[in-house]
């Protein structure tokens, strides 16, 4: 019978330990090194809607690539630019600025700091070749939206309410008037859109979440028959699900910016959709682009639609199979363009 030295013994114990270590030692992730930021509109990072969803995004980054992330929260417009300029000081690679309301501090930052990369959620640049708006065409999801609304409704009286009077909010509000209106010269069924025509309408005046404002909006529009309602305007949900209960009616909501039964799903039962901006998915591929793929960045917006999934509508169980089956047509009619969700 051989033996074994103890020589030999060791030598095997020694190369076992070592493949161990090795074994134990992670390669770095494709995006370490790279920093990603955020500075939020007025609102915390987790208000379940705007924000978050950008959040959203900065995290599965995070957690996918090992970037390093930093944030900064505004609690007023006051903070945007000193929140920015802490973005600049921390050396981010990228700086996403959430949010209309930043759009004229992010301009401001990025001519002053060319050397760094801005992205401006739903604004635009002034010029400056470093910043990226991040755009969608809701008004081809809320086309989507207006037609189930009307369709789902018993007493063909839908209602939407606003924020503020801004376009990031009416262009929410004309798909939905449109695609209503599309039910009705489609089934012959007059549907009465309450709240907005394509030119006046209510608004809350801000954006604060559950705001007492909205809920009046809600409980008047509910009285006059409303049983399908639409706030674009963040987090409104408590507050009209609270309208809904105290007018003892049954009447359904739509979600904004994020899929709400997901997200939510003490609302599941009062949700008849959600009209989704993908913003999640944006910032994500825009990190990936510069992070992993090592894309230059450059000031090309992009542009969320329902062709490359940027935006659309969530699917629930109050939408049934001749439902889903129209919305489909009216979806590849929107992207071939056989379809204006505008008009």
């Amino acid at each position: 019978m051989n033996t074994v030295s103890r020589k030999a013994l060791a030598s095997v114990a020694l190369a076992a330990a070592s493949l161990l270590v090795l074994s134990g030692c992670a390669s770095p992730k494709p995006g370490a090194g790279y920093i990603e930021c955020g500075v939020s509109d007025e609102g915390s990072w987790t208000d379940k809607s705007f924000n978050e969803s950008v959040m959203d995004g900065m995290k599965k980054a995070k957690d996918e690539f090992g970037v390093e992330l930093k944030s900064a929260e505004s609690n007023s417009s006051e903070d945007f630019a000193p929140n920015l300029q802490s973005m600049v000081d921390g050396k981010c690679n990228v700086i996403i600025a959430v949010g209309f309301n930043l759009v004229d501090a992010v301009n401001t930052a990025a001519e002053a700091n060319p050397t760094f990369n801005f992205v401006t959620i739903d604004g635009w640049s002034n010029g400056a070749t470093n910043l990226k708006p991040v755009n969608y065409k809701m008004s081809q999801s809320s086309y989507l939206a207006g037609y189930a609304a009307a369709s789902y409704s018993k007493s063909k009286v839908i209602g939407v309410y606003g924020g503020m009077k801004i376009s990031a909010v009416t262009e929410f509000m004309d798909g939905f008037y449109y695609g209503a209106k599309a039910y009705e010269k489609e089934t012959g069924t007059p549907v009465t859109v309450l709240g907005w025509d394509t030119k006046e309408g209510d608004f809350i005046g801000g954006f604060a979440p559950n705001d007492p404002a909205g809920k009046t909006i809600a409980a008047g529009q509910l009285s006059a028959g409303a049983d399908v309602l639409l706030p674009v305007g963040g987090d409104q949900f408590g507050a009209l699900s609270e309208a809904i209960s105290e007018a003892g009616v049954d009447a359904k909501m739509i979600g904004v910016d994020k899929n709400w039964t997901v997200a939510n799903p003490e609302y599941k039962d009062l949700m008849l959709t959600s009209i989704e901006k993908r913003m999640t998915q944006a910032v994500y591929d825009i990190v990936k682009a510069a992070a992993v793929d090592k894309t230059a960045f450059t000031g090309d917006a992009y542009m969320g639609t329902l062709a490359n999934n940027g935006t659309d509508i969530s699917d629930t169980t109050f939408l049934d199979d001749a439902l889903k089956a129209k919305l489909a047509e009216l979806k590849a009619g929107i992207i071939d363009g056989s379809i204006d969700p505008l008009s």
